[in-house]
């Protein structure tokens, strides 16, 4: 599991390390960088070091290196800031036979790279280690853990001496020393951009950060095949060919587990490698600096640099789609979300409780959390009695995110371990405009737009969707809402419907998009059927939206809700709902009261006027104009038409009867 010499070319997608050196001047920058390309300590340095490139094979991760030397005086500053800026890495140099040049670095140094905003890593190196006074010997670890502990930025601090070309590279983490070659300094540089520290583990806790964490449980899940919360060692080694391309040998996995088992006797069980100690293992490798291995399995995996999806792993060219058109999850998507409910639902009560939802979103970062905690999401589903998600609220949630923000939604999957290709998970529908022609929608989720004047009952037909109970406390809503659930069809099947509540305040700006009304599958218009202002309001809002329609080419069909109808209507409206409803060519007002429970014939009715688009579609004296004129315009030309073929046909007659006339002469 540690064999990370096989790690990708190029890791982070890297093609070369831009390593910038600087410190103050005598403490051994240029001789530093010609020992470590050359292998041989200079007799003659330049002040200053022409740009040096080490070849892409020089290191194992085989990635060029291209190392900068930088003045020191103060007239060449500006110059130095610049390079700064353009540096993937920083080595800071003082000098260990002069301890001013390392008071330098929080002087002076490490302030200024913060100042010039460079936010990349810092590798600390004491050069002319052979000068330094044998009798001033101090520890490593005890000179810089203060200055560590004020600048995080640095990654690691190594002693060198270019003139005996060693270097003891001190963990000020766990104090062990070792001696290596002076071109291992730039290696460490190397490996701080490539297989960075600060994302994955935090210095002063000695701990795997959360987001590391959170990602490494998601890698886990998706090799625990069976799902018994341990890596057997089948599943172990299969990790292992994944991620490195070589398998482990049984002697091996006994030793894997034999260290964890010594260190953390709940890492190893009778049925493999647990999670804690699937962590603890990568926890040891980065302490022992062995970071490249964590970053391997990381990227393996789809993780970029910041510990989150890379983005070549999101399919959005998959979401293309006109303004009418829709995305929903397939059917291997929900078959998926439906195991993973039976999964997370610990206490078998066919309901996700809210730290249940969380447990299952604890794979993604810490950033994300739960998708659903947040405006639209945030109470949009149906809960139980405890406040939990029953499977249709589950499902319901993933449907109104896919329609809203198919990426977020893909993403999500992806985190939560769906194991697919994640362009298997969405499908895009087709043009509601080729659904009318058809007479027949096929998409799986219908959005519904709900329009009406204030307090005529639009909350509590979204509240009632939700089953909630009525209320006589009034409150306006200012913003968009939204409200989804499943809708049982007769015959067994079933139906995602998202109710989108328009503030009337709200109507005029969303109609200022052309292609507003075009995700519209169907849009419902409430009143109060006992107050004549509301209706002739609601009429109103009926004929702008039929009439803007019309006019952007995106007609809807079209409900009316008389709303509260346990009070007694106003005088005139039976007869002006029929007036309406029959000059528009659509549906009377269907009735409904919250108070005696009979909302769901209403959104049967929704989902049966959205799968047949073409019965419910209102005309507006304007449109049925429009559609005269056409047809008579239409009409025109076909008699045109029909005189010019009749005209073509004469002239054609008399050439033939010419020809035959001279033929026979």
């Amino acid at each position: 599991m540690a064999k990370a010499s096989a790690a990708n070319s190029g890791p982070g997608g890297k093609t070369g390390v831009r390593i910038v050196v600087c410190g103050e001047k005598g403490t051994g920058k240029s001789s530093l960088i010609v020992t470590a390309a050359a292998d041989t300590f200079p007799a003659n340095v330049p002040p200053v070091l022409p740009p040096t490139r080490l070849p892409e094979d020089f290191y194992p991760d085989r990635v060029p290196i291209t190392i900068i030397d930088t003045p020191s005086s103060v007239e060449d500053r500006g110059k130095l800031g610049e390079e700064l800026r353009r540096a993937d890495a920083v080595v800071l140099t003082y000098a260990c036979d002069r301890p001013e040049t390392l008071d330098e670095l929080s002087t002076f140094w490490l302030p200024e790279l913060r100042r010039l905003e460079v936010k990349v890593p810092v590798i600390v190196v004491g050069c002319k280690l052979d000068l330094r006074d044998e009798n001033q010997q101090v520890s490593l670890e005890q000179v810089m853990m203060p200055i560590m502990q004020q600048f995080r930025e640095i990654e690691t601090c190594i002693e060198c001496s270019a003139l005996k070309q060693i270097q003891v590279l001190e963990s000020v983490c766990s104090g062990e020393g070792m001696s290596l070659e002076v071109p291992e300094v730039f290696y460490y540089a190397q490996k701080a951009v490539l297989h960075p520290t600060g994302p994955l583990f935090d210095q002063e806790s000695q701990a795997l950060k959360p987001r590391c964490v959170r990602a490494l449980k998601r890698i886990f899940i998706l090799c625990d095949h069976d799902r018994d919360g341990a890596l057997s060692d089948a599943e172990l080694n299969d990790f292992q060919v994944k991620c490195f391309n070589s398998p482990l040998q049984p002697s091996e996995i006994v030793g894997v587990k034999r260290v964890v088992q010594e260190k953390l006797r709940e890492g190893v069980n009778e049925r493999g490698l647990t999670l804690a100690g699937f962590l603890f293992l990568h926890a040891l490798f980065i302490e022992k600096g062995r970071l490249e291995t964590t970053w391997t399995v990381l990227r393996k995996f789809g993780y970029n640099n910041d510990i989150k999806l890379a983005d070549e792993l999101i399919p959005y060219s998959a979401f293309k789609r006109a303004p009418d058109q829709s995305v929903e999850l397939t059917n291997e998507a929900i078959d998926f979300l439906k195991g993973i409910f039976e999964l997370f639902d610990a206490d078998d009560d066919n309901s996700l409780r809210p730290i249940e939802v969380e447990d299952l979103f604890s794979t993604a970062p810490e950033c994300n959390g739960v998708p659903w905690d947040e405006a639209p999401y945030k109470d949009a589903a149906e809960k139980t009695a405890l406040g939990g998600l029953s499977l249709d609220g589950f499902l319901s949630e993933w449907a109104l995110m896919t329609l809203l923000d198919p990426a977020r939604s893909v993403e999500n999957l992806i985190y939560i371990g769906y194991p697919g290709d994640p362009s298997s998970a969405i499908r895009v529908t087709r043009k509601r405009r080729i659904d009318r022609k058809k007479q027949q929608a096929e998409r799986n989720v219908f959005q519904c737009f709900v329009f009406g004047p204030k307090k005529a009952g639009k909350s509590v037909l979204l509240n009632s969707f939700l089953g909630r109970p009525f209320s006589d406390n009034y409150t306006p809503t200012t913003d968009e809402r939204y409200a989804v659930n499943v809708v049982d069809q007769p015959g067994g099947t079933k139906k995602t419907v998202v109710l989108r509540e328009i503030p009337e305040e709200a109507v005029a700006k969303l109609l200022s998009n052309k292609d507003s009304l075009a995700a519209c599958d169907i849009a419902v218009f409430v009143h109060d059927s006992s107050d004549e202002s509301s209706w002739k309001r609601a009429t109103e809002l009926l004929v702008e939206v039929a009439s803007y329609g019309e006019d952007t080419g995106f007609e809807v069909p079209c409900l009316i809700v008389a709303a509260k109808d346990d009070l007694d209507s106003f005088a005139m409206a039976i007869q002006d709902s029929t007036r309406v409803s029959q000059d528009m060519g659509i549906e009377a007002p269907i009735p409904v009261s919250s108070k005696l429970g009979d909302f769901n014939i209403i959104f049967r009715r929704i989902v049966q006027a959205a799968e047949h688009p073409h019965l419910s579609i209102p005309e507006t004296e304007a449109g049925r104009t429009r559609k005269q004129y056409h047809r008579l315009i239409n009409r025109s030309l076909m008699i045109v038409s029909g005189a010019a073929v009749t005209i073509v046909g004469l002239a054609a007659y008399r050439v033939y009867l010419a020809r035959k006339n001279s033929s026979s002469s």
